[in-house]
């Protein structure tokens, strides 16, 4: 009696999730047509990290004096900043670079990867930006990188774009403060320098693919499935028809032979690295990874920032598209849905780094 419950639970919970996922693709589309009629285009933000940085220091400083000093801190400031204009406007006036603009630039940006690594378009922008203004000699990119891993042919786009730096000839440093795993490490090892903190998850050099499969509750039920294909491997493994054995060992070679391509990337960019002892799917702390030459040192990325701050222009740089109500909500339902899709090993038939 419990299992005949259970079974007809089971099918409710199917017939709900049909529904909501029907649903969910209807209401994609029509966002889809929409879009495509009124297409949206980005913007470029750029942030002076560096006079941010000044204006925070400037105010804990002025926190702890009187009145009187801060009176007399703010009238010098003003002194000195009617100075250095002055001086800007001589040098201006002879055709000379200001002091500002003769420092050498950090670009910083961002990477907040999810499953479909879906930030590596506004990654394109940034990146197609900096290679017409940076100066392969003086200025360098810095990339905090933060991603648990994704989609193949997700993550392979984004790493190729970090490339595009490379073959200019800009240094590329790559900082990873929480998590660069799996699809996130084949982004990292791109890098000229990889730095990691202490506690940062580093490594996850593997390859995975869950397909739940419920061919043999469908049949319990006399339910008939019929999966139609043309060509023997178009469908190795299915969600609801009968996986063979045939098919399920075809499968397997497919994520070996993605594997060997992730294990000949991360040897070309990381030599160094013994990748029989790190390729075996697991993942090591900062400190650890550095003893495996997967990272080049540990700090965090605002170690890094401050340092440059010393003697360069740092520079934020993030291509934003201004999203509507509705495409708010989507990108949660998308977060959401990211987490859950971990939770179940990325189930379906997409292979995962």
């Amino acid at each position: 009696m419990w299992s005949e419950i259970l079974v007809g639970y089971g099918i409710f919970i199917l017939e709900i999730l049909t529904i909501l996922l029907v649903i969910a693709g209807i209401v994609a589309a029509i966002m889809t047509l929409k879009q495509q009629k009124n297409p949206q285009t980005g913007e470029l933000k750029l942030t002076d990290l560096s006079e941010q940085y000044q204006d925070n220091v400037k105010k804990l400083k002025d926190f702890r004096l009187t009145d009187e000093e801060l009176k007399q801190a703010e009238k010098a400031r003003k002194k000195a900043d009617k100075q250095k204009a002055k001086e800007n406007k001589a040098k201006n006036k002879k055709g000379e670079k200001t002091e500002e603009s003769l420092k050498p630039c950090v670009y910083v940006m961002d990477f907040k990867g999810d499953i479909r690594a879906s930030e590596t378009a506004a990654l394109r922008e940034e990146i197609s930006a900096i290679l017409n203004v940076a100066n392969p000699a003086t200025d360098e990119v810095l990339l905090r990188l933060e991603s648990p891993g994704g989609v193949v042919h997700g993550y392979g786009l984004a790493a190729s774009q970090l490339a595009r730096l490379k073959q200019k000839g800009i240094k590329l440093t790559v900082a990873v403060d929480k998590v660069a795993a799996s699809g996130g490490y084949m982004m990292a090892c791109v890098a000229d320098k990889i730095v990691a903190a202490p506690f940062a998850v580093i490594g996850s050099i593997g390859v995975v693919a869950q397909v739940p499969n419920i061919h043999r509750l469908l049949k319990k039920h006399d339910v008939d499935v019929d999966v139609m294909t043309a060509g023997e491997y178009k469908r190795t493994v299915t969600f609801v028809g009968e996986n063979t054995e045939k098919g399920k060992q075809k499968f397997q070679q497919e994520l070996e032979e993605t594997h060997d391509l992730f294990k000949q990337f991360v040897t070309a960019n990381r030599p160094l690295v013994d990748i029989d002892k790190i390729a075996t799917g697991e993942h090591w702390f900062g400190q650890q990874a550095l003893a495996l030459n997967l990272v080049d040192e540990i700090a965090t990325s605002d170690d890094l920032i401050l340092d440059a701050m010393q003697d360069k222009s740092v520079i934020g740089v993030k291509y934003a598209v201004k999203k509507s109500l509705i495409q708010k909500l989507g990108k949660q339902a998308e977060e959401s849905s990211d987490k859950l899709l971990l939770k179940w090993l990325k189930q379906g038939n997409k292979t995962l780094m």
